[in-house]
């Protein structure tokens, strides 16, 4: 399954555009690599995802073409989940 359509059905991003836009990025990787909106998703797959300050890192338990909402939490197990400290540039001041 690409991991656009992984990310929406499974609603970690709610729209399919939002998914390759994150994905286009680079912040999104799978088992490690950089991954494309168009990348192939598998079950036992790791993928991290950052979201602005946060980190999410989750496994591949199950790919469905679609699902419920109640169901959709069901397709992966969180990992990780990480705040990141903002980037302070070398010309700001503490």
């Amino acid at each position: 399954m690409r991991l656009d359509k992984f990310l929406k059905v499974s609603r970690l991003i709610k729209r399919r555009t939002l998914a390759k836009e994150v994905a286009d990025q680079g912040r999104i990787t799978i088992n490690g690599a950089v991954a494309k909106a168009s990348s192939t998703v598998k079950i036992g797959d790791e993928l991290t995802i950052q979201f602005g300050q946060k980190r999410l890192t989750v496994r591949v338990i199950d790919l469905k073409e679609t699902t419920k909402k109640d169901e959709a939490a069901h397709l992966y197990e969180v990992i990780r989940e990480e705040r990141i400290a903002p980037k302070i540039e070398d010309d700001e001041e503490i």
